[in-house]
């Protein structure tokens, strides 16, 4: 009859090892998936912004109807009317700050007064259109910001309305571009913490069975890394409160 007491400790060895083993593979992942991310910000150094500039489209394509050229839109007596910065400033400078993480809020709030800055005669028709809002009292606005003129209640009203869409689309396209860029990035980073792991199972194994447990290491290593300590902590915490009970 076996020993009991024997039993039991082959059984603890049993759980301590299949813990150790699992601490290992989450050290391994997370170590691994943290090399991966570090070397897609490598790659936000090419010129363009790599990965950075991931989720700007989104932005670009929000603001275009409010990023009209006034030359575009209107001319008076043949003279052109001017503008005060052209879209392709706005645009350089709002993916600027995308590329250097400047903070959410103050990027909105650029983006908004650029274009707000660029509300002239020439465009305050378009603009109105794209907003929704009265396009004659618009136009009022335009010209009387232009000479300094003081706004009645109604163009006041006009102009608010105005702000408030433009704030509503730019909220919607910063955080649909915030997700493309977090998601493309998480993506950028598994694909080359997989490459690495199923290059690593092949120098180490050769052609095998293990290179799916490679590859199953390179999928896991990007989501593990932030919460591989957290998670190991808490198996082992677990553990010790198990032992506990079945001590």
């Amino acid at each position: 009859m076996p020993d009991p007491a024997t039993t039991a400790a082959a059984t603890g060895d049993l759980l301590t090892g299949g813990l150790t083993t699992i601490l290992n593979f989450i050290a391994a992942a997370g170590g691994l998936g943290t090399a991966a991310m570090g070397l897609v910000d490598t790659l936000k150094s090419r010129d363009g912004g790599g990965p950075s500039s991931v989720g700007f489209s989104d932005i670009e394509t929000a603001l275009a109807p409010f990023l009209v050229e006034p030359s575009a839109q209107a001319r008076s007596g043949g003279t052109t009317v001017p503008t005060v910065l052209s879209k392709q400033k706005i645009l350089a400078t709002l993916k600027a700050n995308w590329l250097n993480g400047v903070d959410k809020a103050e990027q909105k709030a650029k983006a908004k007064s650029l274009i707000h800055l660029g509300l002239t005669q020439g465009n305050a028709a378009a603009l109105a259109g794209a907003a929704g809002v009265d396009q004659t009292k618009m136009l009022s606005v335009a010209q009387k910001v232009a000479t300094g003129t003081a706004l009645a209640p109604d163009e006041v009203n006009v102009l608010g309305q105005f702000e408030a869409v433009v704030s509503a689309v730019l909220d919607e396209a910063y955080e649909r571009a915030d997700q493309r860029y977090r998601n493309g990035t998480k993506l950028r980073a598994t694909i080359i913490a997989t490459v690495l792991a199923v290059i690593g199972g092949w120098v180490l194994y050769g052609i095998s069975w293990q290179l799916a447990l490679s590859f199953l290491v390179g999928l896991s290593a990007t989501p593990l890394a932030p919460i591989a300590k957290d998670l190991a902590s808490s198996l082992q915490a677990a553990s010790k409160a198990v032992g506990t009970v079945k001590g």
